[in-house]
């Protein structure tokens, strides 16, 4: 007796119904109803416990929205799901925490600052206008800081690039491990160091008078290290094929780099920069110790005491009236609005100034 063997495939042309791999999952709303399940529970539980910070109420919360999404989601989808889940849930969670003070910080600056701040404030300085009275401005304050920050600039930004291209491209040896270690060195530097050592250096040794360029100096040293890791960074990222593409059709290496490398990261370097220069503008030790503070409006940097944002909000606080904190949230609005301008008009640069890449 033979043993038949039968082809158990459909014949050609026959339907065959798909097979699908079905398992159960959560409804797309229900992290959203968790959530509200577990702020309206936190509140609950604050309230009953008799705890009067908010800031306890939403770590209840967050406790009660994990839990609930683990407990949930490994029932209805297994525990592996549940604790990919609770993952993504704690990213999101630590996302709004860190996102909690940036907004908290820019909502009482503009509530509290934009009480005062008007055309007049921007336009007067603070000539002839006592403590206690309202009025004056911060017109001499921003002369102050836009000639600061841009003499700081200036100094800062070609040594910070140039060195950054040594190291990146011909930085070798021994020297460039010092100049990298040196450089790591200056990024730790407090600020008050800083203006310490050009007012021993600048003021006491050498007998200049106090100044804005003398607050130029101490903020250039606190913007170079960072001017070089960011573009130092930046050039790393650029495709070595770009460079050893440029020097294949015998085009020199320093106009490789200026015509290739350099474009081509253009817009990292300027928002390193402009990193660069939102860390120094909010600084007050140097100035405090080198500008000296002024209530005129000076116009010569290089002349004479100067007034800048960061020095008249310490100024006008310390001063402890109602309106000088009026006016020193309202210059700290000022400096807020300057450093995101900076960072706008840094991004349309990078736009405009980044290759352009055919289709």
């Amino acid at each position: 007796m033979s043993n038949a063997i039968t082809d158990e495939r459909p014949p050609s042309g026959a339907h065959v119904p798909p097979q699908h791999l079905s398992h159960r999952r959560m409804p797309r709303w229900s992290p959203a109803a968790i959530a509200v399940g577990a702020v309206a529970l936190g509140i609950g539980i604050g309230l009953a416990a008799g705890l009067s910070s908010r800031f306890q109420w939403c770590l209840i919360a967050l406790v009660l929205f994990i839990g609930g999404t683990y407990g949930m989601t490994a029932q209805v989808e297994g525990r592996r799901q549940a604790k990919d889940r609770v993952a993504t849930s704690l990213v999101w969670a630590c996302f709004v925490v860190a996102l909690v003070p940036l907004v908290s910080l820019i909502v009482t600056t503009i509530s509290k600052g934009i009480k005062i701040l008007d055309g007049n404030f921007l336009s007067h300085s603070m000539s002839g206008v006592l403590a206690n009275q309202p009025g004056g401005g911060v017109y001499h304050a921003i002369i102050g800081t836009l000639e600061q920050v841009g003499l700081a600039c200036l100094m800062a930004v070609p040594i910070g690039l140039f060195t950054a291209i040594y190291l990146v491209e011909y930085g070798r040896g021994k020297l460039a491990k010092t100049v990298t270690f040196f450089v790591d060195v200056m990024t730790g530097i407090p600020s008050i160091v800083s203006g310490l050592f050009i007012l021993a250096f600048w003021i006491l040794i050498l007998g200049f008078s106090y100044s804005g360029f003398a607050g130029s100096l101490a903020l250039a040293i606190l913007m170079i290290p960072i001017v070089v890791r960011s573009t130092e960074e930046m050039l790393k990222l650029v495709s070595n094929e770009l460079r050893e593409s440029s020097l294949a059709l015998g085009v020199p290496k320093w106009r490789t780099i200026l015509k290739v490398v350099l474009p081509t990261s253009l817009g990292g370097i300027l928002t390193g920069v402009m990193l660069a220069v939102a860390r120094i503008a909010g600084e007050t030790a140097p100035i405090l110790l080198l500008v000296f503070g002024n209530q005129l409006i000076n116009n010569d940097p290089f002349n004479g005491p100067q007034s800048s944002l960061p020095y008249y909000v310490f100024e006008q606080y310390v001063l402890g009236t109602d309106a000088s904190y009026d006016r020193a949230w309202a210059g700290a609005l000022v400096l807020i609005a300057f450093v995101m301008i900076l960072n706008v008009v840094a991004r349309g640069i990078a736009r405009w100034k980044a290759p352009k890449t055919g289709r």
